[in-house]
């Protein structure tokens, strides 16, 4: 990566100078005590002492405004901190901090540009808890813009690990490691990851619906997958990172689970597919006509005998349409190489 990590101290954003900020508040009498004593303290660091110290108690000015929720004045000081920063460590250290400031802002843009910083800085050092705090960080944001397959992948990466409480619990996580995993990764690595992982174990009992939701799906007991995705989807609509996505994960949790159920059958009828999902027979011909036209489901509806067909690809026409396709594209990468040498 070409951006230096001299530069990307100007990825953090900066509200304006902390210094600024707090001219003349140092000697105000209306400041709480335990700020007027910190203010002393930083006064007196920058006047007999060096970057270490000041960082330090700016640092501390931060947490003391992140506490009581002005989160401005909190970024103000992680930033003039970060410029007092000197090892890698330090950096991610603030870098992290500024990150759960994004969260609480629920600001995609910030969030962006502490993880590029961070990505940078983990070139240079940082130990495997910190690269798990972010992993778990960098995950959620994935979460928040989407990106379902790769906040899972995310997720699942330091299942075993993960130990950081500030963002997320214990449980939060194996939840979020759960909704982002079904809706986008197969059953293969479902089983292998996550249904049989001793940390999902460990708390699943806590969870029944999570437990139903899980099990349900992977062992193909449509009707107690729905009768549980009607809480869990109430659930991601009162989220505060998925609630905005809750109709495209619903939607994509929906074309899910049909397609896993359509594998099994060449045909099958509207009426045992509508019994099998526990819903009505009308409600089932609107859903897959939907997801038909969108084209997310290979399959057709007789409307006739009331039958739904499978219309899966051909695997070996599948392969013969790939190689022909890369044979082009080689053929057209030789023809140009075979002119510039003529040239």
């Amino acid at each position: 990566m070409s951006l230096s990590l001299s530069r990307s101290a100007s990825l953090l954003v900066s509200p304006p100078r902390e210094k600024e900020l707090r001219a003349g508040e140092e000697t105000r009498t209306d400041l709480d005590p335990e700020l007027a004593e910190k203010y002393r303290r930083l006064k007196d660091a920058e006047q007999n002492f060096g970057d270490l110290e000041v960082r330090e108690i700016l640092i501390e000015i931060a947490q003391y405004f992140l506490a009581r929720g002005d989160l401005s004045r909190a970024l103000n000081n992680y930033s003039s901190a970060y410029e007092k920063a000197g090892s890698t460590d330090v950096k991610i250290d603030i870098t992290l901090k500024v990150m759960l400031i994004g969260f609480k802002l629920k600001d995609p843009e910030l969030l962006k540009k502490q993880i590029e910083q961070a990505k940078l800085l983990f070139e240079e050092g940082g130990d495997w808890e910190r690269k798990n705090r972010f992993k778990a960080y960098e995950g959620v944001y994935l979460m928040m813009i989407r990106q379902f397959k790769a906040s899972a992948s995310n997720f699942l990466d330091i299942l075993a690990t993960y130990n950081d409480k500030e963002l997320l619990t214990f449980e939060e996580f194996i939840k979020y490691t759960i909704i982002t995993s079904l809706v986008s990764l197969d059953r293969a690595t479902i089983r292998a990851k996550l249904i049989s992982a001793p940390e999902v174990l460990s708390v699943i009992e806590k969870m029944p619906i999570m437990k139903q939701f899980m099990e349900s799906l992977y062992h193909c007991r449509y009707h107690e997958f729905f009768q549980a995705f009607v809480e869990v989807l109430n659930w991601v609509k009162a989220d505060e990172y998925l609630h905005t996505h809750s109709q495209n994960w619903s939607r994509e949790m929906r074309i899910v689970v049909y397609s896993q159920f359509l594998e099994s059958y060449r045909s099958v009828t509207l009426e045992a597919m509508a019994t099998a999902f526990g819903v009505s027979i009308g409600f089932l011909d609107r859903e897959l006509c939907d997801f038909i036209n969108l084209g997310r489901l290979a399959c057709k509806i007789d409307k006739v005998s009331g039958v739904v067909e499978s219309c899966r690809p051909d695997s070996r026409n599948g392969l013969y349409q790939s190689i022909v396709r890369e044979g082009d594209v080689l053929l057209n990468r030789l023809q140009k190489l075979a002119r510039v040498m003529d040239v």
